[in-house]
């Protein structure tokens, strides 16, 4: 297996692997979905004049990318036996009045911060009130979306072919087909195990079965190489759990 970087930000990266299946590509991208992250749970309302209910106000709340110590853990793995305390559930507190707009930054916690401040929660017109007292914890994808630290996905890599002729092909301007032969990955994508043509020449684009382009994009918890490692290691001990199951 080997690793060739395309791109990288603080927030995106994308590279290929080269020599594996879909089925390692796919336990990869699912793997993300077993990434502990902390976000809030459950939210208790004291006063809400808003124009959303609580309901919606909750599942905004949620979606609030939070960053929590190293040493927060899983109510399920901490001492208090999920009952909840300072190692696994963190308090967050909001006061506000109209008018204006209330962002992530009025979240008050000694425990967890707002990864993005001036992500907005919701407006309020003059003489509206919002109070409530939200608790956040640390759970997984599996349980929730809102646990999830980023997106990962793939697309097979395309290897380029030159024919001489072809009885079915696509007829695409020059500038595109010159992208596809230069080996455009974006390019390429549009026309995966199809033929194309441009003033007489002929390509054709098939998808690779040993070789993926793997796109992440981080929600601001992680870093993108973080998603990536920390989904790595998730399955392997998956596949160390079992391998004991099968040896018992």
């Amino acid at each position: 297996m080997k690793i060739e970087k395309l791109s990288k930000s603080n927030e995106k990266a994308s590279f290929v692997i080269h020599g594996i299946n879909h089925s390692s590509a796919n336990a990869i991208r699912r793997s993300v979905l077993e990434i502990p992250t902390v976000a809030i749970d459950s939210v208790e309302f004291y006063k809400n004049d808003s124009a959303l209910y609580d309901e919606v106000l909750a599942h905004r709340l949620g979606l609030i990318p939070l960053n929590a110590p190293k040493t927060f853990t899983s109510r399920e793995r901490c001492s208090c036996k999920s009952k909840g305390c300072l190692k696994c559930t963190a308090m967050l507190k909001l006061k506000a009045a109209g008018p204006g707009i209330v962002y992530a930054s009025d979240l008050k916690s000694k425990a967890v911060e707002v990864v993005y401040k001036e992500m907005p929660i919701v407006i309020l017109a003059k003489d509206q009130e919002l109070e409530f007292v939200a608790e956040a914890t640390t759970g997984t994808g599996k349980q929730h979306a809102k646990f999830t630290p980023g997106l990962l996905w793939f697309n097979a890599y395309p290897t380029i072919k030159e024919l001489k002729q072809a009885e079915k092909a696509v007829k695409i301007p020059s500038q595109e087909f010159e992208k596809i032969k230069k080996g455009d990955l974006k390019a390429c994508q549009d026309y995966i195990n199809e033929t194309v043509e441009s003033e007489g020449k002929f390509l054709k684009i098939e998808a690779s079965s040993e070789d993926f382009v793997f796109y992440i994009e981080s929600f601001g918890q992680m870093s993108p190489e973080d998603i990536f490692n920390e989904a790595i290691n998730s399955l392997n001990e998956n596949l160390d759990e079992l391998a004991k199951a099968v040896k018992k």
